[in-house]
């Protein structure tokens, strides 16, 4: 205890922002996890394909829906996008769906909605603002990368079969394959909380706030807060709802649609996964629709 006390005090705050972090993201990667080894054994590619639309188009389209009734917070997201694409989900299916999930899944929409004074107004914007950007990428990757995003290293070099395997045992197999996944995500979700807890700490927003004068440097700066604070997305609409005043509608929007698909410990837990190149793509084309998309917001 008398060691603690001797810490500075932006340390023993760095610690508490870090442990709040873990705690409110842990859970979330949990159920990721979860869904993810009881996709690994439950589905089948077979299955897969014959549950998926045939037209491409359609595909990117219900990659970006499916969310709404299958819904996962941003902390939990990457292994279950991970376990879609070993199980054959093209990536114009799988990455909408990780652009979309946490954003207009009821949860979330129902948070924003109360979080900004029962307005349907920020939580419809927001919603348009994930499907938006998630078409993108879906007609991104599947008319113009048409190449694997995954890393080598991450590809199973065989398809695991547990259709022999009944009831229980099946059951538990899939436990097994959870915890795996559980503690392969779990370390980089953890140096990105430490990250982020860092950040927070040492780079006042004081800064942020005071250079935030027009419009785009606003939405710029709104973004770059989102992904230094990396909320997770159930809580970040009532962060937001206290910058309206400070920085008003199209820049808060800006912060409301980037932070579930881009902050610090999703990038580490997908830098595990994906090709460095198409995480800068991915980066760049998610940064340029939403400044434009609350460029036109501000307009309006």
């Amino acid at each position: 205890m008398l060691g603690l006390q001797n810490l500075p005090a932006s340390v023993l705050q760095a610690g508490a922002i870090f442990l709040s972090i873990v705690i409110e993201a842990l859970p979330f990667v949990l159920i990721g996890s979860l869904i993810s080894g009881f996709i690994e054994v439950y589905v089948t590619p077979d299955r897969v394909h014959q549950a998926l639309p045939q037209n491409r188009f359609l595909r990117i389209l219900f990659g970006t829906f499916i969310g709404f009734i299958f819904p996962s917070c941003e902390c939990g997201i990457v292994p279950i996008v991970n376990r879609l694409l070993e199980k054959k989900v093209p990536t114009y299916t799988a990455i909408p769906f990780l652009a979309t999930a946490p954003v207009i899944n009821p949860i979330v929409l129902f948070a924003t909605f109360t979080a900004f004074g029962n307005s349907i107004k920020f939580a419809l914007y927001r919603a348009l603002g994930s499907i938006l950007v998630a078409l993108v990428l879906g007609l991104f990757l599947g008319f113009i990368r048409t190449d694997s995003i995954v890393k080598e290293t991450a590809i199973p070099l065989h398809e695991h079969h547990f259709s022999h395997l009944t009831g229980w045992k099946k059951v538990g197999q899939a436990l097994v394959q959870s915890i795996d996944e559980f503690f392969d995500t779990g370390r980089y979700l953890i140096f990105g909380c430490l990250f982020a807890s860092l950040v927070q700490v040492y780079i006042p927003t004081s800064i942020l706030t005071k250079i935030g004068h027009n419009p785009i440097t606003a939405i710029l700066l709104m973004m770059l807060l989102a992904f230094l604070l990396s909320l997770c997305s159930e809580a970040d609409a009532f962060i937001g709802s206290s910058l309206l005043a400070t920085f008003g509608f199209a820049p808060v929007m800006a912060f409301l649609v980037i932070g579930p698909m881009i902050d610090i410990k999703n990038l580490i837990m997908m830098k595990h996964s994906f090709k460095t190149s198409f995480i800068l793509q991915f980066i760049s084309i998610i940064s340029v629709v939403i400044v434009l998309y609350c460029l036109v917001l501000g307009g309006i």
